[in-house]
């Protein structure tokens, strides 16, 4: 059975986890267990619930009027959201519970009906990367089965290989771009989007995938010579030092452009970066510095 924190409904839904404490207390909807420890934690059905209710009061409905609302009324009620930044989080929410459930057939088949109905990369803007970042936190905390993380981030990256080798034409910009993850990192979702975007708009790629060691890095840099390295990172070992991979790539890459990304740079505080180095830590500023690349 699925297990989730008041924190991973937070994350997952948006709602702050002060408001869901009072909504348990003045509502019906989530109903918590406890540990033997006394430790609050919600089963997969109370984060179907909270996803449907948090969207349903986003887009006007009160709460004590949800309240009353049966289950079956509850979905049907998201169906009918008309607004389009509701229905995207509505099929986000869908994925969500498809992957709680491990239900892969039916979250394959949503992903292709949101292809058909709006070209892979609209999908994977407006659909996959969002949902990636919403449950990108349960990696990082462990709260998510690793059977379920394996599921659903294979079927994505399925969808994205065949994607990227779908692009047609020959690169038209002179930049070369280097995508990797370093040694520890096999999170390669996000990096596979970078490469389809990137694909699409005409840059050369140079794809290393996960796991690559500094040494091999290096090595292609130096045959290679790309204008720009990219990582994505979402999450590696606890012993992965992150500032001492700063001066890493600072030290061995001074004739490169070095660009971060990912779940793990969400927090990361802007200090005074070296000279060739940038963080980007959300896919709007990805987008913008994509669209500035000469």
């Amino acid at each position: 059975m699925n297990k989730f924190t008041i924190k991973d409904l937070e994350n997952l839904s948006g709602i702050k986890a002060h408001t869901i404490r009072i909504w348990e207390q003045r509502y019906s909807f989530l109903k918590p267990q406890r540990t033997a420890t006394n430790i609050r934690y919600y089963s997969g059905h109370e984060l179907k619930m909270l996803l449907n209710i948090s969207l349903l009061n986003k887009y006007g409905f009160k709460i004590s009027h949800i309240d009353r609302m049966s289950e079956e009324e509850l979905r049907a009620k998201t169906l009918t959201l008309t607004n389009n930044e509701a229905q995207q989080e509505r099929v986000i929410n869908e994925l969500i519970q498809y992957m709680a459930d491990l239900e892969m057939d039916a979250f394959e088949e949503l992903i292709e009906d949101q292809i058909k109905a709006l070209g892979v990369e609209r999908t994977i803007s407006q659909i996959l990367f969002p949902f990636l970042e919403r449950i990108g936190i349960l990696w990082l905390t462990d709260h998510i089965n690793p059977a379920q993380e394996h599921l659903t981030t294979n079927v994505i990256r399925q969808k994205l290989i065949v994607g990227i080798n779908g692009i047609n034409g020959i690169a038209i910009h002179k930049s070369k771009i280097l995508l990797f993850l370093p040694e520890n990192e096999h999170h390669e979702v996000g990096l596979l989007f970078l490469h389809y975007i990137l694909k699409a708009r005409g840059f050369k790629v140079i794809y290393l995938g996960a796991n690559v060691p500094m040494k091999d890095l290096e090595f292609v840099v130096e045959n290679l010579k790309p204008n720009f390295i990219y990582t994505h990172l979402t999450t590696v070992i606890k012993e992965f030092n992150f500032d001492k991979f700063l001066q890493q790539v600072k030290n061995k890459f001074p004739y490169q452009q070095i660009l971060m990304s990912g779940t793990l740079l969400k927090a990361f505080e802007k200090k005074a970066l070296p000279s060739n180095i940038r963080v980007l830590k959300s896919f709007d500023e990805v987008n913008d510095f994509i669209r500035q690349l000469p």
